[in-house]
């Protein structure tokens, strides 16, 4: 893709130290350390926007909505459709704080490149297959960055995360990460509590993604030119880009149990799963339903749900038992064995998905500690631990996630011209079906661990 967007324009000033860093990864070593700390509280905030769908507006609209001077100044996605509705709505939104011109709009695969050079902060919220590579030259390029969930959907992606948060740490640059429960008062003080003793030693957890599923396939075969541009446009349907909907939703169940056990994570995880509802191959290759049981160190489990299935029981929640009692998470209530409350949180509720950006900007504008990604990476990892049980029907430990050499994302995908180019790692057969996992099948083990 050929581009001609500067590569130095900025609109803030930013004191460099002299030092560089270490070996400690040439792909994001190559630029020096930078102390990243904003000159004076009102100079205006610049943002490039990376992937414009739903949930990339919607954390555009809070990023322009966190105090002091913001500006959009680049956005790119993968269709200029979907690039140019989202810029109209933030400009209807927002007005001024949109100063995006035709020089400042990317299209591709490559685009993320472009609109990264252009701002201070860079929203990272294209299909998470990408996000591991998007963060990475994020912060090669020194720049602060709010990522959605999941943060990786292979293992490969996760270590490749984790690389990138500790460079982010030595530029001392701010990251985010959509696991915005972390920025929600009733979630804080319940765990709070938690990790407090309030129940005793806790035994057991629950959690639950449980509902009807998202968006149906938006393209059909016949309204695309190549299969790589099918799946991008149903991205959710297809592992290499979603992680499947245990990574993309369930993760925010998993990263609060986590969370509640001091952020420590599970060392295994069996479980089940499959495709009983949702069977047509327009669903690509991803189930409709998983249960999965993990296991911690303690001994303690979380037994874990979560459905895409019509007319079934519906939640998303969160439960902890402890010697002294029980406690809905999500609920922020704790009840002793007899049903009585014991407490619950009354405080008036923020919108933690502005908390989370105006704590991210504030940490940008004030030079405060703010790295959430290797959380992120680590319930990134809790969750593909799971779908590989389910796939697998085996018992699968964190160091054999942690450690599979799988590459979901392939290497030779393009787009030039107007033409997709490259293909996919799921392929369809002659009738447009994709190889579905089976679990107990020992030849789906090689192909996943």
């Amino acid at each position: 893709m050929t581009t001609t967007a500067s590569e130095t324009l900025t609109r803030r000033s930013f004191l460099e130290s002299a030092a560089k860093t270490a070996a400690a990864g040439a792909a994001l070593s190559q630029l020096p350390v930078e102390r990243m700390v904003h000159a004076a509280d009102n100079d205006t905030v610049t943002i490039a926007l990376v992937g414009c769908g739903g949930r990339g507006t919607g954390a555009a609209s809070q990023a322009l909505s966190t105090m002091g001077p913001v500006r959009l100044v680049a956005v790119a996605d993968a269709f200029k459709d979907r690039l140019e509705g989202s810029l109209n709505g933030l400009k209807r939104q927002f007005d001024k704080k949109v100063e995006v011109g035709e020089e400042q709009k990317f299209v591709g695969l490559n685009a993320y490149k472009e609109a990264i050079k252009l701002a201070d902060v860079v929203i990272l919220t294209t299909p998470p297959g990408f996000r591991p590579y998007h963060f990475a030259e994020a912060v090669r390029q020194g720049k602060h960055v709010f990522m959605e969930k999941p943060v990786a959907v292979d293992a490969h992606g996760v270590r490749m995360v984790l690389e990138a948060a500790q460079e982010a740490k030595k530029k001392n640059l701010k990251v985010g990460v959509g696991l915005q429960r972390h920025h929600q008062a009733g979630y804080i003080e319940t765990v709070k509590r938690l990790q407090d003793g309030e129940l005793g030693e806790i035994t057991s957890m629950r959690s639950y993604w449980n509902g009807g599923g998202v968006w149906d396939p938006r393209k059909t075969r016949e309204q695309v030119g190549s299969e790589l541009e099918y799946q991008l446009q149903n991205w959710y349907y297809y592992v290499w880009l979603s992680g499947d909907h245990i990574c993309e939703q369930h993760i925010h169940n998993l990263d609060v149990i986590n969370w509640v056990k001091g952020f420590k994570y599970p060392v295994a995880a069996q479980g089940m799963g499959g495709r009983q509802v949702r069977i047509d191959k327009k669903y690509g290759e991803i189930f409709d339903h998983h249960f999965v049981e993990f296991e911690y160190a303690d001994g303690s489990r979380n037994y874990s749900q979560c459905r895409h299935i019509h007319g079934c029981f519906s939640s998303v929640s969160e439960y902890v038992t402890g010697t002294k009692g029980h406690a809905n998470v999500g609920g922020h209530t704790l009840v002793d064995f007899k049903g009585k409350l014991l407490w619950r949180h009354e405080g008036k509720a923020k919108d933690p998905y502005q908390v989370e950006h105006d704590r991210l900007f504030d940490a940008v504008r004030n030079n405060k500690p703010h790295n959430e990604a290797e959380r992120g990476a680590l319930s990134s990892l809790t969750s593909i631990l799971g779908r590989l049980a389910t796939f697998t029907g085996q018992r699968v430990t964190w160091d054999q996630a942690m450690n599979s050499k799988i590459v979901t994302m392939p290497d030779d995908i393009d787009y030039d011209d107007g033409v997709w180019k490259g293909t996919p790692p799921t392929k369809p057969n002659a009738q447009g079906e994709y190889p579905i996992a089976v679990p107990g099948n020992p030849e789906w083990f090689k192909r996943l661990i």
